[in-house]
């Protein structure tokens, strides 16, 4: 993980606005996210693993799945993990358990990250600074 330091943080947004602005520029919301938190994600590799820029999120007033909520951001990330190659020695077998846990363990979940998404990721931050604070 990378800090990214950004004039992002700690500033508050309705979250529905947000949500549209960022997936305009091909960020999603991360999949562990919940009503109090959460992270939006934008993909910028995905060869032997993963790399993404992610700005983090909580709840400021209401939970995040209700109607005028707003947010406040924190200090977007460089997130790397590299995937095992091969099948995991510690994945549920059987057809409940290979039902539920059918994805390989990351062998590096806080991998290193190449300099040139560390420059690529700053510029993209600084396009998300620029776009949602212009007003």
């Amino acid at each position: 993980m990378i800090p990214l330091k950004s004039k992002l943080e700690n500033e508050v947004f309705a979250f529905n606005e947000l949500e549209d602005k960022l997936k305009e520029m091909g960020f999603t919301i991360g999949g562990n996210w919940d009503y109090d938190h959460g992270y939006f994600d934008y993909k910028l590799d995905d060869e032997v693993g993963y790399t993404f820029v992610r700005v983090p999120f909580t709840a400021y007033e209401k939970e995040i799945d209700q109607q005028g909520s707003l947010v406040t951001l924190g200090e977007p990330f460089l997130l790397g993990h590299k995937y095992q190659i091969g099948l995991d020695d510690h994945a549920n077998v059987g057809a409940v358990g290979g039902s539920f846990n059918q994805f390989a363990e990351p062998q590096d979940p806080d991998a290193s990250i190449d300099d040139k998404w560390i420059d690529i990721g700053k510029t993209l931050v600084e396009k998300v600074e620029g776009r949602l604070l212009q007003e």
